[in-house]
């Protein structure tokens, strides 16, 4: 996909954040010292009276924003991931997820792709954390496109939102006239009969690169987009799950708690499934750049091919 656009999901954050001002008037972003990065500095600049920056401060933040959306605001918290629900869990958990208020958490810089950042910052369990706040709303958009519509959608429903953004630009992946995004359902990206590969984030992108390889070795891949962990859509998984009869599931994140845990659960109970996860596995990221990272732990399409060519097999 070298010749396809890419753009970094927190960069449609930020753009989408601003498009929606103009029509919500109640809508308030707040940030924690960190607008220039998570691109809330876009809004910002338009509306910088409903701009907050609550300074390094993100569990103080979370608690300002409980009190506005109390108010009748909507109020966006924004932040790396790995402070947003790592350093924040409880206030979300006890602040916004308890009396469940409506606010939406833009969490940037997730994962693995943080790249020269560290492990410290490639937060890889932030889906599993707020996977596990009852009412929480969980969406891990792949490319621009979905993310400008996911901010969108969570701007349009009552209730906490965690919303997953990445630093480096990804493939634009649904720029399509029939693309249509809707919380709770996944995306059919491609047909296929021997094995289905459900995807999130960026390896949606590397899923894709992954099936058109295995249609080389005369492995007919199904492929999945599974934006929404949270609620997920487990009819379109029990469906492909019984035609192909084997399932993978790729993410970015930890294979602890993420999209692999979610889809087990769902097959567990109602249609036992042999099921490959891919991910981080249970081992923390380093230090480098994004796509040799992405390579190293195999997220990336020829990564993916080779593991479900082997599961298949």
């Amino acid at each position: 996909m070298a010749d396809v656009k890419k753009i970094a999901t927190r960069e449609s954050y930020g753009n989408a954040l601003a498009e929606c001002g103009a029509e919500y008037p109640n809508l308030v972003v707040l940030d924690a010292d960190l607008a220039g990065a998570t691109k809330t500095s876009v809004f910002q600049k338009a509306y910088p009276d409903r701009h907050i920056d609550c300074g390094i401060a993100e569990c103080n933040m979370t608690g300002i924003a409980a009190g506005l959306a109390t108010c009748g605001k909507i109020p966006f918290i924004s932040s790396f991931a790995m402070f947003a629900a790592g350093r924040n869990f409880e206030q979300i958990r006890n602040s916004i997820g308890y009396p469940h208020l409506n606010v939406k958490i833009g969490a940037t810089h997730a994962g693995i792709t943080v790249g020269e950042d560290g492990a410290t910052h490639q937060c890889n369990e932030d889906v599993a954390l707020m996977r596990t706040i009852p009412g929480m709303t969980v969406i891990v958009p792949s490319d621009d496109v979905e993310a400008r519509a996911a901010v969108r959608a969570a701007m349009e429903m009552q209730g906490p939102v965690y919303l997953r953004f990445g630093r480096a630009a990804v493939p634009v992946v649904n720029d399509t006239p029939d693309y249509k995004f809707e919380i709770g359902k996944g995306v059919l990206l491609k047909e296929g009969t021997d094995v289905t590969i459900v995807a999130t984030g960026i390896t949606v992108a590397s899923a894709l690169d992954a099936a058109e390889m295995l249609a080389a070795d005369g492995i007919n891949a199904e492929v999945i987009n599974i934006h929404t962990i949270k609620p997920l859509d487990e009819e379109l998984i029990l469906a492909s799950a019984k035609k192909t009869g084997k399932v993978v599931t790729a993410e970015e994140h930890s294979v602890i708690g993420g999209l692999g845990s979610a889809v087990c659960d769902c097959l567990c109970e109602k249609l036992p499934t042999p099921v490959m996860k891919i991910g981080m596995q249970d081992i923390f990221g380093e230090s480098g750049p994004a796509a040799a990272l992405v390579e190293k732990y195999g997220l990336d399409g020829k990564g993916i091919y080779a593991k479900v060519k082997e599961f298949v097999k």
